[in-house]
């Protein structure tokens, strides 16, 4: 062979060991980044696990927690259920106090004596209690003023211990 194709060849080998130097190390690099990779996708697994397991545990505390809160709705609708009943039977209570006070006081209308409250109630029976006292001072003075007395004004002697000596002496000797 001549000379030049052994050099060309020679040549061609040298590229040829290069190019598999380069790609040995391309290789390798490949491999390491493989690796790396790998030990990556592996910690991101085990996070991804993590997080699935606390994500489930979070999910067995929200059930837990749904059951409380329905637990709690059912306790408060009936505690409401018990508390209209007994606002029912508090206004029902309060009508009957009221029907009795009024009863106790015929003088006073019914129309001034209302409220929600026992303490309503009472109060408004004693606003009504004084405006019939009041009105009830009212027709009596009324009443006084306009009275006539019955028959002839009393026959009494005149009252004469305010006139002086000199007026009695002229009222003795008028003859009156």
């Amino acid at each position: 062979m001549p000379d030049d194709e052994v050099s060309a060849l020679q040549e061609q080998l040298s590229e040829a060991r290069e190019e598999i130097e380069r790609l040995q190390t391309t290789a390798a690099d490949g491999e390491a980044r493989a690796l790396h990779f790998d030990g990556l996708n592996a910690e991101l697994r085990q996070q991804l696990a993590d997080a699935q397991a606390e994500a489930t545990a979070h999910q067995e505390k929200i059930g837990a927690l749904d059951e409380q809160l329905s637990t709690a709705r059912t306790d408060l609708a009936a505690a409401q259920a018990d508390n209209d009943g007994l606002h029912a039977r508090l206004q029902a209570a309060v009508g009957k106090y009221r029907q009795v006070l009024l009863a106790a006081a015929p003088e006073v209308a019914e129309e001034m004596v209302d409220g929600g409250s026992i303490e309503d109630v009472d109060a408004a029976m004693e606003r009504a209690r004084q405006m019939v006292l009041q009105v009830r001072e009212r027709l009596e003075s009324q009443a006084q003023a306009g009275r006539v007395p019955v028959g002839s004004p009393p026959r009494a002697a005149p009252d004469l211990s305010a006139l002086s000596p000199i007026e009695k002496i002229r009222l003795g000797l008028s003859g009156k």
